[in-house]
């Protein structure tokens, strides 16, 4: 039987599909099934397959991974992509978007190793955009690029996204009703017509919003754009507390200054940390989304020591 390398292009659960490295096979589509649990596949991945039959195949090898982009709880992990040069966390100003997921988005790409890039959409909405950049504020000021745009009413804006997406593996991630498909839309024009071919792959359709899927951006661009479902939770269990100080990229230069050596940044004498909020050098509401953090990965961890 006949081997071949593929990039996995969608996955719903254990659903996949793949298409060949070979640019004169690219437009063919594979469903791909894993030989029993063995692999979890992520939309990015490289795959070594088995050809099983003329549009069927079966996953040998996953090639190591440059990085993976998942959110977890105590009890599973989700992939959302993997090989990936940057993620694009796209917000709105109406309806309001959730401080708490936007902050665990850049915690998850900056554990994975990836650039966070936040798109702040429909900024035509005036009324509304005082409030949304107010709550940006902590992440401009440590210097995450913050692109506003309006998909809708503004072409130019999202026309100057795309010059930072060229060449380059990016995923969209963010919640529901967000405009992201809006965007999608744009940047990728043929998206519909891609999306339809892998719902019919897929099994008629029903996986057409819970889909993780790959779209290659227009030629003269280069690049590509992952599609993630919008999510209404973002679990970062997985993370060790270790992990979790070092993703704060504000917290760093305050890193082993506290009193005590296990300071969990609370209310312990001598926390650098919490010198460093009173001084207005951190916000208090990534303290308090850090000491979330660790409180979940702790019963995390707990849950999984009883199953044991």
């Amino acid at each position: 039987m006949k081997q071949f390398s593929a990039l996995l292009v969608a996955s719903y659960g254990r659903h996949y599909l793949a298409r060949p490295m070979d640019p004169q096979r690219s437009d063919h589509l594979y469903q791909v099934t894993a030989r029993g649990k063995q692999h979890v596949g992520a939309v990015g991945d490289h795959l070594l397959l088995t050809e099983t039959a003329c549009d069927q195949a079966v996953i040998e090898s996953i090639e190591p991974r440059k990085n993976l982009l998942y959110r977890s709880d105590a009890y599973k992990s989700k992939s959302i992509a993997s090989n990936v040069d940057q993620i694009l966390i796209v917000l709105a100003t109406e309806p309001g978007f959730s401080p708490d997921l936007l902050g665990r988005a850049v915690i998850a790409a900056e554990t994975a190793g990836i650039e966070a890039r936040i798109v702040l959409n429909k900024c035509d909405l005036t009324e509304k955009l005082p409030t949304a950049l107010e709550l940006l504020l902590p992440y401009r000021t440590m210097g995450y690029p913050i692109h506003e745009i309006s998909v809708k009413h503004d072409l130019a804006s999202v026309m100057s996204l795309a010059e930072e997406l060229k060449n380059k593996v990016s995923v969209l991630v963010g919640q529901s009703g967000m405009g992201k498909s809006s965007l999608l839309n744009v940047l990728v024009p043929d998206a519909a017509a891609q999306t339809q071919e892998h719902s019919k792959k897929l099994d008629s359709g029903k996986h057409t919003t819970t889909a993780c899927r790959y779209y290659d951006l227009p030629a003269a661009w280069g690049g590509a754009l992952i599609d993630s479902p919008g999510f209404q939770e973002f679990g970062l269990a997985h993370l060790s507390e270790s992990e979790l100080q070092h993703a704060f990229i504000e917290f760093r230069e305050y890193l082993g200054q506290c009193k005590f050596h296990n300071c969990a940044h609370g209310d312990e004498p001598g926390c650098a940390i919490s010198q460093a909020v009173l001084a207005n050098r951190i916000s208090q509401s990534r303290v308090d989304l850090f000491r979330q953090l660790r409180h979940e990965s702790k019963n995390a961890d707990a849950i999984q020591s009883k199953l044991k």
